[in-house]
């Protein structure tokens, strides 16, 4: 009897290791929770991205209107494929868009935008990343919208598609908006 539970016993837990990973296997990566979706968005100040001509930003920046707050570099290249769709979103609903430009030479952010255009209103530096581990990236690109009261209601991580914004990113801006 011992000698079949103690058979028994792994079987089991490899059954239930099994289950658990074939009910996961469907769910979308980019719905990734976070702690801070409706709390304000953390104290912090960046500074502007050196020679690219648009402002820096910091917690009270976020405060009046809806905005988009996208966490990018010019090394990732999802960044670079989701980047057309953020010039996009921009001409398109004229959201207010601001960057958070993580672990990178102000020359490459520079070059990166300049070649692929800018649609952002502000651009913060985050060369050290502390922005984006107070606001909880797990990694580039990630997604987040902010109200007018400067609280987070929206958080995608990996890059946007086309699908990805017209299913979240489009009615979470409305649902900020209201």
């Amino acid at each position: 009897m011992i000698r079949y539970m103690l058979f028994g016993l792994p079987l089991i837990a490899l059954v239930a290791l099994v289950a658990v990973f074939a009910l996961s296997i469907d769910r979308d990566p980019g719905l990734v929770r976070s702690v801070l979706i409706d709390r304000p968005a953390p104290a912090f100040a960046m500074a502007e991205v050196p020679g690219l001509g648009v402002p820096g930003f910091d917690t009270a920046a976020l405060k009046g209107e809806v905005t988009v707050v996208n966490v990018f570099a010019s090394w990732c290249i999802p960044c670079r494929d989701e980047h057309p769709l953020l010039v996009e979103l921009r001409e398109v609903t004229g959201v207010r868009l601001f960057g958070i430009n993580q672990s990178d030479a102000p020359e490459n952010a520079r070059a990166f935008l300049a070649e692929l255009g800018n649609p952002y209103d502000a651009v913060g530096t985050d060369r050290d990343r502390r922005v984006s581990i107070d606001w909880g990236v797990y990694g580039v690109p990630e997604t987040f919208v902010v109200d007018a009261r400067g609280t987070i209601t929206f958080k995608h991580v990996g890059p946007l598609t086309p699908a990805a914004i017209e299913d979240g990113l489009l009615p979470a801006i409305a649902a900020a908006q209201d």
